[in-house]
């Protein structure tokens, strides 16, 4: 019990040593540092999330400047791409150019040059018959054929004397494989009264034509590709049917030269440079 008394009285002793003063600076210290603790946990947590934040920010840069490098690629391509495109565009231009020149200078001569164009034709042809016409008009050549050279009356039957006829029209179209020929025939008003396949004018225009293409293909070396059948009947009058000599002009087969625009201006071009030789 003794030892008891004497371990108290040392404790206090030593409690005693430490001043209120003393402790009150230490707990005041205390809260101090604990207060900078909370503040510096405060700002790192701050900072983790602007570090996050940043993070992202980055990768997205990234991301835009992978898009941006790919998209730099694209439009060196398509920088090419519409250099050429300009370029051909230009081309096409200074073609259009030159055949609006050639168009205005024909134009200009039209008169002259059509009537060279119709007289090279005719002289192609070979043929100065008054019952074979060769116009040009708007770019189409017309050849036109009376049917007395080319038929009986009311028949179908290419005659003898018409193969002659269609050997120099042929030579004609054959020597512009490109064109395209229309073959046209006509009738006068004069109801058709035959029997057989044949039931009117209508069908006598068309058979007439493909028997003049079937002469033109199957003897004379035409292209059957180049050809076309047309029938017109009696709907298509040069004049009125109001007389015999009327109505013979009606009845004939028509040859319609179908140049592209360029031929036909490759054909005006040749005709101005003759003339001008």
């Amino acid at each position: 019990m003794r030892k008891i008394v004497i371990a108290l009285s040392v404790l206090a002793l030593l409690t005693s040593c430490v001043s209120k003063k003393k402790y009150t600076d230490l707990e005041a210290r205390n809260k101090e540092t604990q207060d900078l603790l909370n503040s510096c946990t405060v700002k790192l947590n701050s900072c983790l999330e602007e570090k996050a934040g940043l993070t992202a920010t980055v990768a997205g840069l990234k991301e835009q400047n992978t898009g941006l490098i790919s998209t730099s690629k694209d439009m060196t391509i398509l920088s090419t791409k519409g250099a050429e495109n300009i370029e051909k565009a230009l081309e096409s231009i200074k073609e259009k150019d030159l055949k609006i020149s050639r168009m205005q200078d024909a134009l200009t001569k039209k008169d002259s040059v059509t009537l060279a164009l119709v007289t090279s034709l005719k002289s192609s042809v070979g043929i100065s018959d008054p019952d074979i016409e060769i116009n040009v008009e708007k770019g189409v050549v017309f050849i036109s054929i009376a049917d007395k050279l080319l038929f009986k009356t009311g028949s179908y039957d290419v005659t003898d004397r018409a193969k002659s006829v269609l050997a120099k029209v042929a030579k004609v179209v054959n020597d512009k494989p490109d064109f395209e020929c229309m073959v046209e025939g006509h009738t006068d008003n004069v109801p058709y009264k035959g029997s057989g396949v044949l039931l009117d004018n209508w069908d006598l225009s068309v058979k007439r034509s493909t028997s003049i293409i079937r002469v033109l293909t199957n003897q004379l070396g035409v292209k059957p590709e180049q050809l076309i059948a047309a029938g017109r009947s009696s709907y298509i009058p040069l004049v009125t049917n109001d007389s015999a000599e009327n109505r013979a002009r009606n009845r004939r087969t028509r040859i319609v030269v179908l140049p592209k625009i360029d031929q036909f201006y490759d054909m005006i071009e040749k005709e101005m440079k003759k003339q001008k030789q």
